[in-house]
C-alpha cells in the first residue's frame, strides 16, 4: 500500500507484498531510527530530521495554513496539527468517499482561493479517488476553522481504467490559477498511450481558474481554443507524484515515477507557456522507452535523472525549492526524496545545455518518503509514509 507503486515492472500484487514488508519492518525500526543516518555531502551542512507530530494512519501530504499544518491520511482525513499537537478533530473527513488501496486515496489538498482574505482561506479543494476508483476534484467552503462537506461541489471527475498511476499534488500558482497532476491513467508501459493524447486529462498537468464556479478554463491554456483538451497545461507525464512552485522564482518542478529505469524531475521557468511536452511515453526520463517510436522533438528534457541502479531508490517523491533559514547552504536547492529508497535528495538547476544532471544525495533516512512541505518559516517537512511529519534540520 503506497502512494506510488515499484513502478518497475507494472505488478502491482508483487509489489503490494514487498512494501507490506517493508511497512512491517519499519514498525520494528522506527524507534532506533529518531536521529535517522545523515549522508556526508561536500558543501552542505550534515543534515537531521525532528519529529514534528506523529500518530497518522498512512499519511500522503501536508499544507501549512498560518501556524497550522494539515496533515493528509491516505484514508480520506486531514488532521490538523496545531504546535506539535494533533488535534482531535480533524480538517475534514472524507472516510466514507474515498477507496484507498494501492496508489488510491485522498491524494490533495490546496486551500484558496488565492489571495487569502484576511480571516486566511475561504475554500478547500481536494483531489481524491472515488469508492468507484475515480479521480474526484472537489471544492467546499471553510467555516470555522473546517472544511464545510455538506458544501462540497464535484468539480470534475476523470474516469481511472487502472488502480495505479492517479497522481496527486493539488497546489495554486503564483498566477493564481489551480493547478492538478494526473497519471497515465496506469497498468504499465502507458498501455492507452495516454501521456501523448491531448484528448484525455490523463498523464497531464492540469490548469484551472477557479474564480468561478465550478471552473473556468484560462485563456492562455495551449488548448483552449481546441486541439486537446481545454484544461491541459502540460503533457507527457506518467505518475507526477509532488509538485511545487518555487516561492522565491515561481519555477515550477515536478517530479515524475519512471517506469523500468529512470525517474525524473522537471522544470518549467515562471511565465513560460503552456503545452510543454515531458515525453512520456516516448522518453522514461531522458531515455527512449519506446523502440518503435522515439522521436523527441517537441520534448522538453528532465531537470535531473537517476537510475533505479544507482542505490538512491525507484519511485521519486517531489519536495521544495528550499528558501529556509536554518540550512544556509541548501538555499536555492530543490530538494526531494525516494519513497522506496527512503532516501533525501538535493538538484540546483543546470543550463539548457547541461540537462539533464545527477542529483546529490544528502540524506538516507531509511522511512519511506511520501510527500513535501513547508511550515509558516519556509522550511521543510518531510512526510513519513510509516506515520510521521517531520522537519529537516541542521545537525
Amino acid at each position: 500500500m503506497t502512494p506510488h507503486r515499484d513502478p518497475t515492472k507494472g505488478r502491482p500484487s508483487r509489489t503490494r507484498r514487498r512494501l507490506r514488508t517493508l511497512v512491517a519492518s519499519l514498525a520494528l525500526s522506527l524507534p532506533m531510527m529518531a536521529a535517522c543516518q545523515s549522508a556526508p555531502t561536500a558543501g552542505f551542512e550534515n543534515v537531521g530530521f525532528e519529529t514534528v507530530a506523529s500518530g497518522f494512519e498512512r499519511p500522503l501530504g501536508v499544507v501549512p495554513n498560518g501556524d497550522l499544518l494539515y496533515v493528509l491520511e491516505q484514508t480520506g482525513a486531514i488532521r490538523i496539527v496545531d504546535g506539535g499537537e494533533v488535534l482531535p478533530e480533524p480538517f475534514l473527513d472524507l472516510s466514507d468517499r474515498v477507496s484507498t488501496g494501492g496508489e488510491r486515496g485522498l491524494l490533495g489538498l490546496a486551500l484558496g482561493p488565492l489571495p487569502v482574505g484576511p480571516d486566511g482561506p475561504e475554500e478547500a479543494f481536494v483531489h481524491y479517488t472515488d469508492t468507484a476508483g475515480d479521480t474526484v476534484l472537489a471544492r467546499m467552503p471553510i467555516r470555522d476553522g473546517r472544511a464545510a462537506l455538506d458544501a462540497a461541489t464535484v468539480m470534475l471527475r476523470q474516469e481511472q481504467p487502472y488502480g495505479n498511476h492517479n497522481g496527486g499534488q493539488l497546489a495554486f500558482g503564483p498566477d493564481g490559477m489551480l493547478y492538478l497532476g494526473l497519471g497515465d491513467g496506469g497498468s504499465g508501459g502507458d498501455p492507452l498511450r495516454a501521456g501523448q493524447d491531448p484528448d484525455t486529462l490523463l498523464g497531464k498537468l492540469l490548469r484551472l481558474d477557479v474564480s468561478g464556479a465550478p471552473y473556468a478554463i484560462p485563456e492562455d491554456n495551449p488548448f483552449a481554443d481546441g486541439g486537446g483538451r481545454p484544461e491541459i497545461w502540460a503533457l507527457g507525464l506518467r505518475n507526477p507524484w509532488r509538485f511545487s512552485f518555487d516561492t522565491a522564482s515561481g519555477d515550477l518542478w515536478i517530479a515524475d515515477v519512471g517506469q523500468n529505469t529512470t525517474e525524473e524531475v522537471n522544470l518549467l521557468p515562471a511565465g513560460a507557456e503552456g503545452g510543454a511536452n515531458f515525453g512520456w511515453s516516448v522518453l522514461e526520463g531522458d531515455r527512449c522507452f519506446r523502440a518503435d517510436d522515439c522521436d523527441r522533438s517537441g520534448t522538453v528534457p528532465p531537470i535531473a535523472v537517476y537510475d533505479h541502479d544507482d542505490g538512491l531508490g525507484r519511485s521519486v517523491t517531489g519536495g521544495h525549492v528550499y528558501r529556509g533559514a536554518a540550512l544556509p547552504s541548501l538555499d536555492g536547492a530543490y530538494v526531494f526524496g525516494d519513497f522506496v529508497g527512503g532516501t533525501v535528495m538535493l538538484v540546483r538547476p543546470p543550463g539548457d545545455d547541461e540537462r539533464p544532471v545527477a542529483p546529490t544525495l544528502l540524506a538516507r533516512p531509511g522511512f519511506p518518503v511520501a510527500s513535501f512541505g513547508l511550515d509558516a518559516d519556509r522550511e521543510l517537512l518531510i512526510v513519513d509514509y510509516g506515520g510521521r511529519l517531520l522537519r529537516l534540520v541542521a545537525e
